[in-house]
């Protein structure tokens, strides 16, 4: 199947670097939001990020015309109606993101691939909502989007070869590296990288060592980027418990499972860098 017109469903910051790097691709790209506002929010995103590639010339001024022209926003789901290829990315609400599917399925011309963004939830029970299972797919994209070369792509065991390939070509097309991933709960990435997240905070929890500590001796001892507790300030504190919480339900192993600590400072509202504490404290934004 050759994809030409690709529907983007949210455009918050996931849905929207979708969309941009699907419109920098050449693609025709619709991205849908409940509001006006969402909408305008979203584009005017894309059109930052767009304008800071140019600014740091990755990116020619055409090109970044050339985009912007692909690009429309919607809040009705019937404008997705064409496009060969949707893919979703609102919040990680398992009704919410069936009941679209279902409206979806109805509205959609057969051959549509649909695929989801989720990072934790299972392919399979999305595609249960649907008439497609055949034609349906995890496409886990990282973030910043336009910058992160990683894309998961996941099949379940209803995937047909076809769509697997299809989309796996998609993702080749956006300029990014994809990877094959079964329909498990986390995929390759969070299967590993949570529970090492978990971890750290286990350490601290215990008194193993500070949070600086645990961080500068993941950092300079195994060269990683940034530290654990760092990366989880980062990623947000509550993003990450609810990620654990659900490949725990999954999977029912302790290295899932959210420790104390974490759980107590969500519910304190330090939720990392987007509330200016977690287990550091962010003044100015350092």
């Amino acid at each position: 199947m050759t994809i030409r017109k690709v529907g983007v469903l949210g455009a918050g910051l996931m849905g929207s670097g979708i969309a941009e790097v699907a419109a920098k691709s050449g693609y025709e790209t619709v991205v849908r939001e409940v509001s006006d506002e969402l909408g305008r929010k979203g584009l005017s995103r894309i059109e930052g990020s767009l304008a800071k590639a140019v600014e740091k010339k990755k990116l020619a001024p055409e090109e970044r015309d050339a985009a912007r022209g692909r690009l429309s926003t919607t809040t009705n789901l019937s404008d997705l109606a064409g496009c060969d290829i949707l893919v979703e990315a609102i919040i990680e609400n398992l009704d919410l993101k069936k009941e679209t599917y279902r409206e979806l399925d109805r509205l959609c011309k057969p051959e549509t691939i649909f695929c989801s963004n989720t990072s934790s939830l299972t392919i399979t029970e999305m595609s249960a909502a649907t008439s497609r299972a055949d034609r349906f797919a995890g496409l886990h994209f990282f973030n910043p989007v336009p910058v992160m070369k990683l894309v998961e792509v996941v099949r379940t065991i209803a995937t047909s070869e076809e769509t697997f390939e299809t989309v796996f070509q998609f993702a080749t097309s956006l300029g990014k590296d994809p990877i094959r991933a079964r329909d498990n709960s986390g995929f390759v990435v969070n299967r590993l990288l949570v529970p090492y997240l978990l971890d750290a905070v286990r350490a601290l929890e215990e008194g193993v060592g500070t949070a600086e500590d645990i961080d500068k001796g993941m950092e300079l001892g195994c060269g990683h980027p940034m530290g654990p507790l760092k990366l989880l300030d980062f990623v947000g504190l509550d993003t990450t418990y609810y990620i654990a919480q659900i490949m725990f339900d999954e999977y029912r192993e302790k290295r899932f499972a959210p420790p104390p600590l974490l759980k107590r400072m969500v519910l304190a509202g330090r939720l990392g860098r987007k509330s200016g504490r977690g287990f550091y404290e962010y003044g100015g934004g350092k």
